[in-house]
C-alpha cells in the first residue's frame, strides 16, 4: 500500500492520494467501501466522497457519531493512509438500563 500513498491525483496532477475505508452497518447490512481521498482529507470529506449519505439518507452527520478504528473522532479529523472511518448508528436502548433490567429479571427469577 505504500505506493498508493504517493499517487498523483488525476484531477489536479499534484496532490497525493491516500487509501481509506468508510464503514456503515445496519442490522442486516454492512457496507465497507475502500476509496482514495486527497492527502489531508477529513473524516467528513471521506464520508461525503463514499456516497453513503446518498445511499442511506437517515445518516445525519450533524448528529451521527463517527470514529476511526473504534475510537471517537470529529468530522474535521484529518485522515492518514489506511484509516477506517466508522459511522455509528444511534443506540436503540441505553446499555446500562438494559443491563439493570436484565439483572432485575434474573434476580426475580431466582426467588421463585
Amino acid at each position: 500500500m505504500a505506493d498508493k500513498a504517493h499517487r498523483q491525483s488525476p484531477v489536479t496532477g499534484h496532490r497525493s492520494l491516500i487509501r481509506v475505508e468508510v464503514v456503515y452497518a445496519l442490522r442486516d447490512e454492512q457496507v465497507l467501501l475502500a476509496l482514495d481521498v486527497g492527502e489531508g482529507a477529513t473524516v467528513e470529506q471521506a464520508i461525503e466522497t463514499s456516497g453513503l449519505l446518498r445511499r442511506f439518507p437517515e445518516i445525519d452527520l450533524a448528529r451521527a457519531r463517527v470514529g476511526i478504528f473504534g475510537r471517537p473522532a470529529r468530522l474535521d479529523t484529518q485522515l492518514t493512509e489506511g484509516d477506517r472511518v466508522e459511522i455509528y448508528r444511534p443506540l436503540i436502548a441505553d446499555p446500562k438500563q438494559v443491563r439493570r433490567e436484565r439483572a432485575a429479571r434474573a434476580k426475580g427469577g431466582l426467588r421463585r
